[in-house]
């Protein structure tokens, strides 16, 4: 369209007028008439011709007034004109002209009824012009009239009027001014109390008001001081903030954040706040451990301060080493209380001065309040597994700083229950399991409890061949919880016991450390005071609980010592507190009482000094265990190597005799040899135990053995008149099982901190070797049993007794009262052991069965030698064993009687014909075949042919081939 004004403009045609400055030629416009405009109209149209033509007009014909059009197209035409050429041209530029002029008088028949209203616009503008006129007229007019009016005092009153306003107002502005000139010591006043909010809100009031004022040169001045104390306001805040690290305060954290939200730099304000708790933890510890180490270092001339704080944690004596960890966990506590306490702060305050901030605030600064807010919140939430970071490698290196090896097992349980205590505030800190400190200290806890568990074996080894075995009197009401080492098992949890003096469950719902120490106190503070002041008071004074008890006891024996001697039998009965089966006497009472002062009053258990050390023991793996749980299984493990050991060195004292498997009774259970061969493998030593002078030194598996321990030479076993060192045998056995029990008891306790994985090796320690304890009963005191009774004389009487008599006898043969005898004396050596020792009633069952057992088999073994015997012989056996039967049967409570059906079945066998022989031969394979070939030959030899006789003996040596 411009390309179009700018042609007609050379073409002297105009548009229509722009602007009033146009309308002063409207009269000299030429419109053209109607008839060109028909004229134009009627001619035949290609409009996309057209626009053709127009756009392949040269630009240079659209450009300035001053351009010659013509003087342009002649100095086009070449040297030489060609006629056809110029009319194709001059034909080109018509048509171009043609189609303009069109283009023109299109535009212009658009344009008319706007022009004819725009025409009449002007029109109506010209009549209000004159309009206007008139009006200025008339007022010059009256101007004139007023001028003449007013006189030049009155002009002066109201020039004086304006000038008293502007003064009012310059005093109004020099007043702001000097406010502000003073306000520089209201800042420094706000300042030192503490009020950053108000001196912000002051600062940033006076550069508001002095940005009003700013056209006075003064003025430029104080705002830079202005921004000056700004920037030293927040110098202030900063150093405000570094506090809130070491030691929070409400309403002081309070100040900082509303400091910090007026400046509009809240994010900022958390940058910075964790960089300040980073600092403070390296400051912290690093002063801690500065601080001890100049206070113990015996060279003063070494400038400890420059050294890097890794090197610093070598430079710390054993001495000290203890309370210095104690203070660095005290300090990093107080770190992570403040920025718990921060995060609390947080969670409680900062949402409600949000919301009381956000109801005048605009939509757009709600949104950033909650942008904000939720920055912060982030931030804390990541800073948490930061500053845990740092304060697990904090201490790492103050561990690795020293080798703790060095230190004695409480001193290095001590360390662990502060490094647990630590651990535990990082799991309540940021639910972190403390993967930098368990690695750490599991380490150095495996090697230190490998080496102190080894020299620990080794203490017993040489406590049990030191050992004499005697009783170590102990209370009634013993327990194992009444020990130091255990005091953990029994103390409840509570803000003033440490880790390993808590028990291992605990009630569902408890609180945390923050929350109990939130308003005051160091859960480390424990650390550095806890003592047990509590003394054991375990032992019995002489084998009585109180001098009045022993008193008593003095009385009721004195008045009792008529009591008959074969009434002191029933003692067994009173071991363990069990009614007696048969009736009561009031002597046999009496009996009782004094059978009671003769086992030392009391049913306290039985164990001696060795136990005890070995109960310790365990007692302190388990506190190192509660401690530090991921070692659990390796302290498990080497407390199952004290139990093995000390059971298999029980085994070697007392229970060891190629012999008693012979016997065929089955006096040591499968399940026990296997424990016992597995304990021989796996932990001791037999090279060494055979060669003492040989070293440790053949390798790593040997390093874990021990050698066989080796019986003291001061207790013999060999004494008839001690029942072949009963009492010692009876403190062991019970000893042993005594410490089996107390493992049973630790099993739930044991079972809750193992690892899942490691559950079935617990499970097969007590149910492989825990529970074999009790087996070795039998065959401890089989030996005794099997010397206590002469049973060979009682062999040779039965060889000299004649079975082949031809009338029923009525007495019975001497053997008989030889052997009753025999039970009588060992009855007496019995009680006369009881007097040193309490004999349980499992152990006096367990030695009466025996003598029993061994007595009728000794019986059977005696009719097995018979030569020749009739049908009155056999019942001269009968009777003689009735009669053993009725007088045992006073000696002791054991019903049934052991192996009594094994007698009476081979007397009545001389009563079975051939053919109830053979089978009965096939159905007890019990008795041996030297027993068996006897019934054969004397029962049946009279009345059966030999070829009979052959089958029978045939018949046993089948059923005996398997056995040898």
């Amino acid at each position: 369209m411009q390309k179009i004004k700018s042609l007609m403009t050379r073409q002297g045609l105009k548009s229509p007028p722009e602007s009033l400055s146009e309308f002063g030629a409207l009269e000299n416009l030429r419109v053209p008439g109607k008839e060109e405009f028909r004229e134009l109209r009627e001619q035949p149209s290609d409009p996309q011709a057209e626009q053709e033509l127009i756009n392949s007009i040269e630009e240079v014909y659209f450009s300035a007034d001053s351009f010659d059009i013509v003087k342009y197209e002649l100095e086009k035409l070449p040297p030489v004109l060609n006629l056809q050429e110029l009319e194709e041209y001059r034909d080109i530029l018509k048509r171009q002209q043609a189609a303009v002029s069109k283009k023109v008088a299109d535009l212009i028949l658009e344009k008319q009824p706007a022009y004819v209203k725009e025409l009449e616009r002007v029109t109506s503008l010209q009549t209000g012009l004159q309009l206007a006129a008139v009006i200025c007229t008339n007022g010059r007019r009256h101007l004139n009239i007023a001028k003449e009016g007013f006189t030049q005092a009155s002009l002066g009153l109201l020039a004086n009027q304006r000038k008293r306003q502007l003064l009012l107002g310059l005093l109004k502005s020099l007043r702001t001014i000097k406010t502000l000139q003073r306000t520089d010591v209201r800042l420094s006043e706000l300042l030192e109390e503490e009020d950053y909010p108000g001196a912000i809100q002051l600062c940033l009031e006076c550069q508001k008001a002095a940005s009003t004022f700013k056209h006075y040169s003064c003025i430029s001045e104080l705002n830079s001081k202005l921004q000056d104390t700004l920037e030293q306001i927040e110098e202030q805040l900063d150093v405000a903030l570094s506090k809130i690290c070491k030691n929070f305060d409400i309403n002081h954290y309070t100040k900082v954040q509303q400091a910090y939200r007026l400046l509009g730099k809240t994010q900022t304000a958390m940058d910075q706040l964790h960089m300040h708790f980073t600092q403070a933890i390296h400051n912290t510890v690093f002063q801690v451990v500065l601080g001890y180490v100049e206070l113990c270092a015996e060279n003063t001339d070494t400038k400890f301060q420059k050294l890097q704080y890794k090197d610093l944690c070598t430079h710390v004596t054993p001495e000290s080493y203890i309370p210095c960890l104690g203070d660095l966990c005290k300090a990093l506590w107080e770190v992570m209380l403040s920025y718990y306490r921060t995060m609390e702060w947080h969670e409680k305050y900062d949402n409600e001065n949000s919301a009381s901030v956000s109801e005048g605030n605009t939509m757009m600064d709600t949104e950033e309040t909650n942008f904000d807010r939720g920055y912060v919140k982030k931030k804390l939430e990541h800073g948490l597994t930061r500053i845990w970071q740092d304060v697990q490698l904090k201490v790492k290196t103050y561990l690795l700083g020293t080798d703790l090896s060095i230190f004695k097992y409480d001193d290095f349980i001590f360390v662990l229950d502060i490094i647990s205590r630590l651990m535990q505030v990082g799991e309540e800190f940021c639910g972190s399991k403390s993967e930098v400190l368990q690695e750490s200290i599991r380490k150095q806890s495996v090697n230190y409890f490998k080496n102190y568990h080894r020299t620990r074996l080794d203490e017993l080894r040489m406590f049990l061949e030191n050992e004499t075995w005697e009783l170590c009197p102990v209370k009634s009401n013993f327990s194992i919880l009444q020990l130091h080492e255990f005091k953990f098992m029994e103390q409840s949890r509570s803000p003033s016991v440490s880790p390993s003096k808590q028990p291992v469950t605990t009630s569902s719902k408890t609180m945390t450390l923050f929350e109990q120490y939130c308003s005051g106190g160091n859960p480390f503070e424990i650390q550095a005071n806890h003592k047990d002041e509590e003394t054991e008071d375990v032992l019995a004074s002489n084998g009585y609980e109180s001098d009045e008890q022993e008193k008593s006891a003095y009385q009721e024996y004195d008045s009792d010592s008529d009591v008959p001697e074969e009434l002191k039998r029933d003692y067994v009965d009173e071991q363990t507190g069990d009614a007696p089966v048969k009736s009561v006497s009031r002597e046999t009472l009496k009996s009782r009482k004094k059978s009671d002062y003769s086992l030392n009053k009391v049913n306290a258990p039985i164990l001696t000094n060795t136990t005890l050390n070995v109960i310790r023991l365990v007692g302190k793996y388990m506190q190192m265990m509660n401690i530090l749980k991921p070692i659990a299984f390796d302290v498990i493990h080497f407390m199952s190597q004290l139990f093995d050991y000390y059971l298999y060195a029980i085994y070697t004292f007392f229970g060891r005799n190629d012999s008693l498997e012979s016997t065929g009774l089955g006096l040591s259970s499968s399940r026990l040899r296997t424990t016992l061969n597995r304990i021989q493998e796996s932990l001791i030593d037999l090279e060494v135990s055979t060669d003492p002078t040989a070293t440790l030194t053949a390798g790593e598996e040997r390093k874990e053995k021990v050698p066989s321990p080796h019986l003291s030479h001061l207790v013999v076993l060999t004494s008839g008149d001690t029942l072949y060192g009963l009492a010692e045998r009876v403190i062991a056995t019970e000893s042993l099982v005594f410490l089996a029990e107390q493992f049973e008891f630790l099993q739930p306790h044991l079972d809750a901190v193992m690892p899942a994985v490691k559950k079935p090796f617990l499970q097969q320690f007590y149910s492989q070797t825990v529970s074999t304890a009790s087996e070795l009963r039998k065959p401890i005191y089989w030996i005794v049993a099997g010397k206590a009774i002469d049973y060979e004389q009682m062999l040779l009487l039965m060889a000299n007794v004649k079975w082949d008599v031809k009338e029923i006898m009525s007495q019975h043969n001497i053997y008989v009262d030889a052997l009753l005898k025999e039970f009588e004396q060992f009855n007496r050596r019995l009680n006369e052991v009881s007097k040193r020792v309490r004999i349980p009633l499992p152990v006096s069952n367990i030695l009466w069965e025996h003598c029993i057992r061994l007595a009728n088999r000794t019986i059977v073994e005696g009719y097995a030698n018979v030569k020749k015997c009739s049908n009155e012989g056999r019942a001269l056996m009968q009777l003689d064993f009735q009669q053993f039967l009725m007088k045992l049967e006073k000696l002791t409570d054991i019903r049934p009687i052991p192996d009594k059906e094994f007698v009476e079945t081979y007397i009545k066998a001389y009563y079975l014909t051939e053919n109830d022989m053979e089978r009965w031969i096939k159905e007890h394979r019990e008795y041996s075949a030297k027993q068996l070939t006897n019934l054969v030959n004397v029962c049946l030899g009279s009345h059966i042919n030999k070829k009979a006789r052959q089958k029978l003996l045939a018949a046993i040596d089948d059923i005996d081939r398997p056995k040898r």
